[in-house]
């Protein structure tokens, strides 16, 4: 009833409806802002204006000033009155606004307020129940009767005449507030059961979670140490390249000293035969015959085979040790897979055998089985066997081709 005398006092006198915009006049009536100025409009042939509610007269256009706090209290309540009627349940005789409902009769099929509830019919007929508009599922169907029992047998709700003389006589029966009670109760144990397997699927999520934090973090330190492993073969491999180079720049250098060696002498040789050559050309050009049968002739005999000699030393094709460079390689190849094969045995350590410190071994011990880490090492024990194999093919060849 409140809500009723709060919408009286909402109501604009002109348009007997809910103020929109409202305004106030001098002598403090309210009005809507678009009725006041229709009315006033009216009046302008007039001597005078008067307030359509107290009848007092202006002598000119009155002013209209906005009532701000009346505009705030209308949004307010048109507000409320939406929700009310959007979601709760109203009094089916309260016309004038909604008022929420407190009961609902069965038999009127209707609900009903504070006000209507003291007045309502006392008789047992009329059922009051909670708040409800679905009158059509608590009446049967047939009968048109309030359902008080329920058919244990057709699982279904059934009225007193049903019982007795319908399509339900002769089942078991019990009160709607029994089969209530009962089903409520194994809906609380079904609940309850709901709720341990929550609890439980929570701790085995949970768990999972763990596990995935643990799998990354492992697989992080896993990834730092195949890093560290990588930088040291990329060492040991330039290392390996720096041996072979300078092995073979070693061999360069003993070769090329000794055929500098054969050059500065040759280069002597030559010099002296250009001197000999030239004094040759003088003698051949004097026309002296004593002069020439005179001088002793300062060329040995022999010295054309002793050029010749020392022209058959130097070799026509000068080659590089290829057997030491490629024994060398050889060497420090098997090395560097012995080097990479201790490393494999310290991050992958083998099942049932002494921990290792590396962290692939634990990450595979925690995250394999037995099976799968013994084909991880079966595999990275071929590829090194590939590895040599290969290698030691690759030498074979560039040894054939080289005796070639």
């Amino acid at each position: 009833m409140a809500c009723c005398d709060l919408r009286e006092e909402l109501n604009c006198s002109v348009c007997l409806n809910v103020y929109t915009d409202p305004v106030m006049l001098i002598c403090g009536h309210n009005f809507c802002r678009t009725c006041i100025l229709s009315v006033l409009g009216t009046q302008t042939e007039s001597a005078f204006y008067t307030c359509p509610e107290c009848r007092v007269e202006f002598l000119e256009w009155p002013d209209l000033h906005r009532n701000r706090k009346l505009c705030n209290i209308v949004e307010q309540f048109l507000s409320a009155h939406s929700e009310l009627s959007e979601s709760a349940i109203v009094c089916t005789y309260c016309i004038h606004s909604p008022v929420p409902a407190l009961k609902s009769c069965l038999m009127c099929e209707a609900s009903l307020c504070d006000t209507h509830l003291k007045i309502h019919s006392k008789l047992e007929d009329h059922i009051l129940t909670d708040p409800t508009t679905c009158f059509k599922n608590i009446k049967c169907s047939t009968h048109k009767k309030v359902l008080e029992y329920y058919c244990c047998e057709d699982s279904t709700c059934v009225c007193a005449h049903c019982c007795l003389a319908g399509d339900h006589r002769g089942h078991t029966v019990e009160l709607i507030t029994e089969a209530f009670e009962k089903k409520q109760e194994k809906l609380r144990l079904v609940l309850h059961k709901l709720k341990k397997e929550k609890k439980v699927y929570n701790e085995r999520l949970q768990n999972l979670q763990l596990q995935t934090h643990k799998v990354l973090q492992k697989a992080a330190e896993a990834t730092e140490e195949v890093s560290v492993l990588i930088r040291d073969i990329r060492e040991k491999l330039k290392m390996i390249e720096s041996d072979i180079l300078r092995e073979i720049s070693e061999q360069e250098n003993e070769l090329s000293c000794n055929i500098l060696d054969k050059i500065e002498q040759l280069e002597i040789k030559k010099a002296e035969l250009t001197r000999h050559i030239s004094y040759m050309k003088v003698l051949s050009t004097t026309s002296d015959p004593f002069t020439i049968l005179q001088i002793e002739e300062s060329l040995p005999a022999d010295s054309c085979d002793a050029w010749e000699s020392d022209y058959k030393d130097i070799p026509s094709t000068v080659y590089l040790d290829k057997e030491l460079i490629l024994d060398s390689l050889q060497t420090n190849l098997d090395r560097f897979v012995a080097y990479v094969q201790t490393k494999r045995m310290f991050l992958v350590a083998p099942s049932g055998g002494p921990s290792q410190p590396g962290t692939l071994g634990k990450l595979g011990r925690h995250l394999a089985t037995p099976c799968r880490r013994n084909t991880h090492s079966h595999a990275v024990v071929r590829s090194h066997a590939l590895i040599r194999s290969r290698t030691r093919s690759y030498i074979r060849s560039v040894r054939t081709h080289t005796r070639l």
